[in-house]
């Protein structure tokens, strides 16, 4: 279905607010394509945010599933030690560190009930026969992979389109597992460079995403064989998000670098640096959601400098245009760049 979009532009699901019906609605029906967040809801609060975007577009919208993963080994006391001395001095209790699987059997049930037109999943796999029950429905799979061996692991189980996520993109990276020794979980590749590697490892439709900000960066992955970029960062600044004002006003001061960093979550994913990043990411656990449960509190204060403050590389570019006209402004942008290109050759 990516490939009959009027503009070629995805707004990525971001887990913790910031994709609200408003954006996603908004997104699609500037002839784009919106994916809601499903990660950290309870199902009935997704499946209020499902009514809410029907009510607000009937374009079709997608639903993002965290895939969870087996209960981490790891001894995490001391870093729970180092939270709650950080949780002290900002006047906030920690979380309980547990595992959970973020209500997934719930909510997978819940998006076959809605028969949810594109439903992506993101950190693994969806079980094959779930494939199946979706398919039979008449959803679209997409997986969210960052190497071509995850590539080659969703097209054996079904997958019908691959979100191939760069180093570049904020928040979590998409890795199935985390090796919990490399900054990133696992192998680091550039957008393009993700982007050229599973399309030569597999033959399915890619979607690109990771540290995409203009009309000249969606000509760039569609012309190294995506259907569609995604774009999230882009979207943090928009009136309909429902990004925090301190988070937007980070954002949009642009001086901060961004950073991997395991300490808010237990997961790589990146943010802008601040000072619980800097102190916290040597001694972070790969243990996720535990440390995310552990963080929660402390990150909800509102506190600039232990806030959890998710990025891409390229987010000083970013705007606060409203959603449909950051969608026009990329589908401009777009046309001029092809068309630029097509004078150059035909000149040449």
């Amino acid at each position: 279905m990516f490939h009959t979009l009027a503009v070629p532009v995805i707004a990525a699901p971001m887990a913790g607010g910031a994709s609200t019906p408003e954006l996603v609605a908004a997104v699609s029906e500037a002839g784009g394509f919106g994916f809601l967040a499903a990660g950290y809801l309870t199902v009935e609060q997704l499946a209020d945010r499902i009514g809410q975007t029907s009510q607000l577009t009937s374009k079709p919208f997608g639903v993002n599933l965290f895939v969870p993963g087996t209960r981490p080994t790891a001894d995490i006391s001391s870093y729970v030690d180092r939270v709650k001395a950080c949780a002290k001095k900002v006047g906030a209790v920690p979380g309980d560190p547990r595992w959970d699987d973020d209500n997934y059997g719930a909510k997978l049930e819940l998006v076959l009930a809605l028969r949810v037109p594109v439903v992506s999943f993101t950190f693994g796999l969806p079980d094959v026969d779930d494939v199946q029950r979706l398919k039979a429905t008449g959803t679209t799979i997409v997986v969210t992979v960052t190497t071509p061996s995850e590539a080659r692991q969703a097209q054996q189980i079904g997958a019908d389109v691959l979100c191939v996520q760069g180093a570049d993109a904020g928040a979590h990276r998409g890795t199935f597992t985390d090796d919990g020794i490399s900054p990133g979980g696992g192998e680091l590749y550039g957008t393009l460079a993700a982007l050229t590697l599973v399309r030569n490892a597999v033959d399915l439709p890619v979607i690109a995403t990771g540290g995409l900000m203009n009309g000249a960066d969606v000509a760039a992955v569609l012309a190294a064989g995506a259907v569609a970029a995604q774009l999230g960062t882009a979207f943090l600044g928009c009136p309909e998000a429902g990004t925090s004002a301190a988070h937007r006003e980070a954002l949009a001061e642009g001086a901060r670098r961004t950073a991997l960093t395991r300490a808010f979550s237990g997961r790589p994913a990146r943010g802008l640096v601040n000072r619980f990043l800097i102190e916290h990411t040597p001694h972070a656990p790969a243990a996720y959601p535990n440390v995310h449960h552990l963080t929660k509190p402390v990150r909800a204060t509102g506190e600039l400098e232990v806030m959890s403050l998710w990025a891409g590389t390229t987010y000083p570019l970013a705007t606060a245009e409203p959603a449909a006209d950051i969608v026009r402004r990329l589908h401009a942008e777009l046309i001029e760049v092809v068309n630029s290109l097509a004078e150059r050759f035909k000149r040449s």
